[in-house]
């Protein structure tokens, strides 16, 4: 499969930081491709490099198989749509959208036609939102005008850098969903900043996770939260319970500084070596006693908190081993769990992952 957007090797320093150190990676047609990372950690400034809004100081950038890094933005057939919309206040819809249109210089007489179509694929229906303030819109059509004004010129790659940062929650849910439908129905390429997992892991194809202006590892949503390849991708992704030891050649894993031995799938190259292990806490099983189960271990609850959809209990195993767990909420299984209770707990070798000991 050949790739829409390839970075080889691509740093940008400013002064002395560096805030994209060496990054590589590949988007392909038709794709929803995230960077995720925390702020600072060089995802905007990959994406604006892609847009050609930034030079890099070293390495290649090619769309469509060709090198751009010379190319100016205009020239690139790039769509953005930032955080701060910058629709244009004293235009209506229509005109918002018309924008980029009139910049790329398209034949007036296709214009409506173009703005009717996308404002449909937005489900702005162009009779009740053609004519409509930008003003008048909710946050949530605002946002859609704007992404309408990127796509309507049918770039072959949008940029999208946190774009629904300023929405509040319940329609930023809605925005996410709205924003893979829109994505499927226009088959353009997608390429989203977040620093928001959960906004990744609901929209992406893929997901590149961002530290310290590298990447940590590329995968699916499923990939990249039950098989991290490293202790920050595990801790950032989700909720998750560290272990430190050793991984041993008989399949067990020795808890540091404890007699606790746990049963773990460990890869070969981590056996004899100080690792973590990590365990999330939906993965682990409370019970007054639990059976069939490869890790059993007996514990006492220190703190018990009711969320709502789950209970999230604080447990202390022996051997001095402190986990959370997170455990689904029945009709009774919140009088079931008492601090200072004495429970089992466990959970199946292939529910943990070990991850190197950075």
């Amino acid at each position: 499969m050949s790739a829409e957007v390839e970075l080889v090797d691509v740093l940008k320093v400013f002064g002395e930081v560096v805030a994209v150190d060496s990054v590589s990676f590949e988007v392909y047609k038709n794709e929803f491709f995230s960077l995720l990372g925390p702020s600072g950690c060089g995802k905007t400034t990959t994406l604006r490099m892609i847009a050609g809004l930034e030079e890099p100081t070293k390495g290649i950038i090619k769309l469509r198989g060709k090198v751009v890094n010379d190319v100016p933005p205009y020239k690139r057939r790039i769509g953005m749509v930032f955080q701060h919309l910058a629709l244009f206040p004293h235009m209506n819809v229509y005109e918002n959208i018309c924008f980029g249109l009139k910049m790329q210089k398209f034949p007036e007489s296709e214009f409506k036609s173009r703005v009717y179509k996308i404002l449909e694929v937005m489900d702005m229906p162009p009779e009740v939102f053609a004519n409509r303030n930008v003003k008048q819109l909710s946050g949530g059509q605002q946002q859609r005008v704007a992404m309408a004004r990127a796509l309507v010129t049918e770039p072959t790659v949008l940029l999208l850098d946190e774009p629904l940062g300023p929405l509040d929650l319940k329609i930023r849910q809605r925005m996410q969903i709205e924003l893979k439908r829109i994505q499927r129905t226009v088959g353009t390429t997608f390429i989203y900043v977040t620093h928001d997992q959960g906004e990744a892991l609901t929209m992406s194809d893929r997901i590149a996770v961002m530290n310290k202006g590298r990447v940590e590892q590329i995968g699916g949503a499923r990939e990249i939260y039950e098989r991290p390849k490293t202790k920050f991708v595990a801790g950032f992704i989700g909720e998750t319970n560290f272990i430190e030891g050793f991984c041993n050649s008989d399949g067990y894993f020795d808890v540091k500084n404890s007699p606790c031995k746990i049963m773990v799938d460990a890869p070969s190259e981590f056996v004899g070596k100080p690792a973590l292990l990590s365990v999330r806490p939906e993965k682990i099983f409370v019970a007054k006693k639990l059976k069939n189960m490869d890790n059993i271990f007996d514990g006492t609850i220190e703190d018990c908190i009711y969320v709502g959809s789950f209970v999230t209990l604080r447990l202390r195993l022996s051997g001095d081993v402190d986990l959370k767990a997170q455990v689904q909420v029945s009709e009774s299984s919140f009088a079931d769990f008492k601090v200072g209770d004495k429970v089992q707990v466990g959970w199946p070798r292939e529910n943990a992952t070990i991850v190197p000991l950075e």
